[in-house]
C-alpha cells in the first residue's frame, strides 16, 4: 500500500462511525482538492484560434459574436 493509500485509509476510518451515508461521510472527510491558476499575459488558445480564423470562416457563424466580445 503507498502512503497516499494508507493515508486515505486513516482519513476515511478515524473517528467515531456515524449514521449518516457512508459515501458522503467518506467525501467529507477528504481533504479539499486545491486548484493552482497562473495569470498570463496572453492566452496562447486565443492565439492559435484566432490564427484558424485567419485561414477559414466559420461554416455557421456560431463563434463569431464570441470573438468580437473578446
Amino acid at each position: 500500500m503507498s502512503g497516499a493509500e494508507a493515508e486515505l485509509v486513516r482519513q476515511l476510518t478515524e473517528g467515531e462511525p456515524a449514521t449518516g451515508d457512508p459515501n458522503e461521510e467518506a467525501l467529507a472527510r477528504l481533504s479539499p482538492r486545491w486548484e493552482i491558476r497562473i495569470q498570463t499575459e496572453r492566452d496562447p488558445v486565443a492565439e492559435e484560434t484566432e490564427a484558424y480564423r485567419k485561414l477559414a470562416k466559420e461554416a455557421d457563424g456560431r463563434y463569431d459574436d464570441r470573438a468580437k466580445s473578446e
